[in-house]
């Protein structure tokens, strides 16, 4: 007894609070049985909170508005409604044909609609949903047109009313929400909210973004349809306007941006709130014209004044009143307080996995790992990367060094795929890439940080690390992402850098610093041969760059590749062996450490021709007049 009742402390309270309002709602008919007007109303209620937990999927997960979504409610319902008028079928017991169909035609649109987002994907839903009332129309063989499709009564006595269509409805919706709650936690959901937060940050980490997205569209249809299946038995009449109707989506985003917008519950209060609004300017203002009124006032001030929702305000102020003992900003904290001296240890599971990927590897250690050939990007009549070669080898920690605007990140871009080449070709471990989407990339093992870290910063510190996909393998799209192998492999990743105490934080809390070795735990989570790392080092507290070199170093003992561009000159001539210099889009010097800090092309590159010597050999001038700082930080 005492165990159960520590597991039931245990659970999150809004879990408790659900739980316990699903004991209300199963009881209700039960309570009072003979009010069919309540229970209709709550079942309407059921039906807007199945279809608004439905659409959070695609809209408040993945971030990609539709405004169509009550398409596939008629879908469904003209699913059944034909199978039950043709082949005289119950319709409840086809209701999930219509989810099928819902399914299969959000596939064959969101192929084609998903290449779209913003507002063109916006306006492309709408006009779905117009198309399905005009096909609904003009398919009179099949639907009857506008002349509707009338189905039989419901089979039970009367004496049962709304009671079997309310249970109905709400054992729908809590398998909804369920679903919901299963994707958030799968590697598939945290995808979806990477997609929403920066969808190229997603493509770099291997996230397909594109099955992804197609794949939550159908997922966000399936209850829609088979709901509708249910309606249509509900209402036992079916037209085009009615199924079809744009009102119908308008209530769905307000309904889910009342609750609030990605969250679990939300949408589910969301709809209760918006039904029972609805509902009462329908009876107390005079019809449905003044539930079209009450709706456009709601959602203006819902936009206004409650833009992330009711509960994610209500959890923002709880957070305030009750804050975590948690040192966000104490860089030194996040090394556990050990000095920078510490040593870092990979363990044995995290050597076994980086082995196991180098064993697979086409080239052996020593030989060319990356080679940029030849390749070249123009922004206009500006020249980025000119005909640029590189080379990196296996096991190297190679440095790009240059003066800003050398082209050094548009060249990371090139080699990742957040841009295409004009020209040239890029090879990675026996295979040319340049052509490859950037998930691809990913999954052969090629990870990239970034200048500016892109941490998905609403996500918990665990699902940043967690959201990295190394294959393509539905298993791993669909694995657990708070329990289980690839948790558990996250918080290890979060230990190697010493973050793991922070793994249950908001990503955006932590320091600058913190959120670079976050960055780095993430793509260690693509199980990468060769690291791209854009200025580790820039705004990164003194205190945290020995710990971020100490883990480079372990990692490439381990077999990790590196390519890093840093400014910090001496940390790369300390850190990187050999160096490549870049300077107006192409290299300029490669070379050991040691050779490349007397290179006179580098100090030209740097310095410009000011630091010479003038010709009589006074060097008191061009002492003046060249940067020392840099000049001590090459030489």
């Amino acid at each position: 007894m005492r165990h159960g009742m520590s597991r039931l402390r245990a659970l999150p309270r809004a879990h408790l609070i659900a739980g316990i309002c699903l004991v209300l709602l199963l009881l209700y008919p039960v309570v009072n049985p003979w009010q069919p007007y309540p229970q209709g109303v709550m079942l309407l209620a059921f039906l807007l909170a199945i279809q608004a937990s439905s659409w959070n999927i695609i809209s408040g997960y993945a971030g990609y508005i539709s405004l169509g979504h009550s398409m596939f409610l008629g879908l469904g319902s003209y699913t059944v409604g034909v199978l039950a008028v043709h082949f005289g079928v119950n319709p409840l017991w086809v209701a999930p044909l219509g989810g099928i169909t819902a399914v299969i035609i959000a596939i064959l649109i969101g192929s084609v609609v998903l290449r779209t987002r913003g507002h063109a994907f916006v306006i492309i839903t709408i006009a779905m949903l117009l198309a399905a009332q005009i096909f609904a129309v003009n398919l009179k063989g099949i639907t009857q047109g506008s002349d509707g499709i009338t189905l039989e009564l419901p089979f039970w006595d009367r004496d049962f009313q709304n009671i079997p269509f309310y249970y109905v409805f709400l054992i729908l919706m809590v398998l909804t929400v369920l679903f919901s709650a299963w994707i958030r936690r799968t590697k598939f959901g945290t995808g979806l909210v990477a997609i929403r937060e920066d969808e190229g940050k997603a493509a770099s980490i291997g996230v397909n973004t594109t099955r992804f997205k197609i794949v939550a569209y159908a997922a966000s249809s399936f209850f829609i349809g088979m709901a509708g299946g249910v309606y249509a038995y509900y209402l036992t009449f079916i037209n085009p306007v009615g199924s079809f109707a744009i009102l119908g989506s308008v209530t769905i985003v307000l309904a889910t941006l009342t609750g609030g917008r990605g969250t679990l519950y939300g949408p589910v209060l969301g709809a209760f709130i918006v039904q029972l609004v609805s509902e009462g300017a329908t009876v107390y203002g005079g019809g449905s014209n003044a539930r079209v009124l009450v709706f456009g006032l709601a959602l203006m001030l819902v936009v206004l004044f409650l833009p992330k929702g009711i509960l994610p305000t209500i959890e923002e102020w709880w957070r305030r009143r009750h804050p975590e003992n948690v040192e966000y900003t104490d860089q030194a904290g996040a090394l556990s307080r050990a000095p920078v001296t510490a040593t870092v240890t990979v363990t044995e599971r995290v050597r076994a996995e980086i082995a196991a990927v180098n064993e697979k590897d086409e080239v052996a250690p020593g030989e060319i790992l990356l080679d940029v050939r030849g390749v070249s990007k123009r922004f206009g009549g500006l020249t980025a990367v000119d005909d640029a070669g590189l080379t990196v080898r296996k096991g190297s920690i190679t440095a790009l060094i240059g003066p800003n605007g050398s082209g050094k990140t548009t060249l990371f871009n090139l080699i990742s795929g957040g841009m295409a080449a004009d020209s040239g070709e890029i090879w990675f471990d026996g295979r040319r890439i340049d052509g490859m989407r950037p998930w691809r990339r990913g999954h052969l093992g090629l990870g990239r940080t970034y200048q500016v870290t892109r941490l998905f910063k609403e996500m918990t510190v665990q699902e940043n690390v967690v959201a990295p996909l190394p294959d393509s393998r539905w298993r791993t799209m669909f694995s657990d992402a708070v329990r289980g192998h690839e948790a558990a492999r996250a918080r290890e990743l979060l230990d190697i850098v010493g973050l793991g105490r922070f793994a249950n934080q908001p990503a955006g809390a932590l320091s600058y610093g913190q959120q670079k070795l976050v960055e780095l735990a993430q793509v260690l989570m693509l199980e990468p041969k060769l690291i791209l790392l854009d200025e580790p080092a820039g705004g990164v507290n003194p205190s945290l760059l020995g710990q971020l070199t100490e883990v480079i170093r372990e990692l490439n003992r381990s077999g990790v590749t590196f390519l890093i561009v840093e400014h910090n000159i001496p940390l790369v001539l300390d850190l990187c062996d050999p160096v490549v210099v870049f300077s107006h889009g192409a290299p300029i010097a490669e070379g050991p450490p040691d050779r490349i800090r007397t290179d006179p092309l580098v100090l030209d590159a740097y310095l410009g021709d000011d630091w010479r010597p003038t010709e009589d050999g006074d060097e008191d001038g061009a002492g003046d007049r060249a940067d020392e700082t840099t000049r001590e930080a090459v030489q």
